[in-house]
């Protein structure tokens, strides 16, 4: 596929992969460009092009030339896609879940949807506050020639995590658990939630493989001009199989139960006379099986599959 080159107009850009317009809201590019090239457009709104093209390239999948990324350009581009996250997204997706599922008192598990998302968003909160507060002001000093003996990117991206992914188990749990009924809100909010899944997804990626390698460089180049060594800390290469979902033991029906019961593992293990360990392996063979990763998830599974009797659940 062909890349995307400084000549291009930027509307051709736009009719081949619509998804940029996100891209180029988060550089601060207006629309309104006529027939303006990709060049001209950057030029106008100071937004480096090589970085604009990098990005917008690697969201479309197409030939990407990593090393011509500007660094302050690439962080105010990912400040702007974790005010947009934060902002705007997740509190619109909120309440348009509202709108669509019973959130007046009566149905326990639309409560839980809620709890999960509200928990979710938290989660997704101090992700991208971090990122600004601690990621992003580490690369700024790098920026200004100064390297940080107890820190550097690969610690950040060794712990870095793709927060796309209880938004899938939500969606996931909200298709497959959710009482049927002639929703279009609840729909439409769907596709909300796939979409802002995508995006998040995509997000994560640029940090990974355009934001982190740059910082790399920028590191290393640093380290040539000082004695500065710093430990480096060997990525976790353990691998996660797919695992096709599979039919629950009673065992593990049982463990599901205490757990939507507010149980921890310790308590789980002494009511079924199992030890703390035995527990653990259940559990992780619970999440390979259903795909649920949170305790939430696993209470509203558990409800749905009437595993636990709602007044033995803590809903506060």
């Amino acid at each position: 596929m062909k890349k995307y080159l400084p000549s291009d107009k930027m509307r051709s850009l736009i009719k081949d992969n619509s998804s940029l317009l996100m891209v180029m809201s988060r550089f601060g590019i207006s629309l309104g460009f006529g027939d303006k090239t990709v060049k001209e457009i950057c030029r106008d709104t100071r937004v480096d092009c090589n970085t604009f093209l990098s990005v917008a390239n690697f969201i479309s999948f197409k030939e990407t030339d990593c090393t011509q990324v500007s660094l302050p350009s690439l962080i105010d581009y990912l400040k702007r896609a974790h005010t947009y996250f934060l902002n705007f997204n997740l509190p619109m997706i909120r309440r348009r879940l509202i709108d669509a599922i019973d959130c007046s008192g009566t149905d326990d598990v639309a409560f839980l949807i809620l709890k999960f998302y509200d928990e979710y968003v938290t989660e997704v909160r101090h992700h991208m506050e971090y990122e600004n507060e601690k990621v992003f002001t580490y690369v700024g000093n790098l920026l200004q020639g100064h390297l940080d003996k107890h820190y550097s990117i690969r610690t950040f991206a060794d712990k870095h995590h793709h927060i796309d992914s209880k938004l899938k188990e939500l969606k996931d749990i909200i298709i497959q658990y959710y009482p049927e009924k002639e929703n279009d809100q609840l729909n439409a909010v769907l596709f909300d939630i796939i979409n802002c899944e995508q995006d998040l997804n995509s997000h994560c990626l640029v940090e990974d493989q355009l934001f982190v390698p740059a910082v790399e460089r920028l590191e290393e180049d640093l380290k040539h001009h000082s004695s500065f060594h710093p430990t480096t800390t060997l990525p976790d290469t353990s691998s996660q199989a797919e695992n096709k979902f599979e039919t629950l033991s009673e065992r593990e029906k049982e463990i599901i139960a205490c757990v939507a019961k507010g149980m921890a593992n310790k308590e789980i293990a002494d009511i079924l006379c199992l030890s703390i360990n035995t527990v653990t392996t259940h559990r992780r063979n619970i999440t390979k099986k259903l795909q649920i990763r949170t305790s939430n998830g696993l209470t509203i599974y558990a409800i749905v599959n009437k595993l636990v009797e709602l007044q033995d659940i803590n809903l506060s």
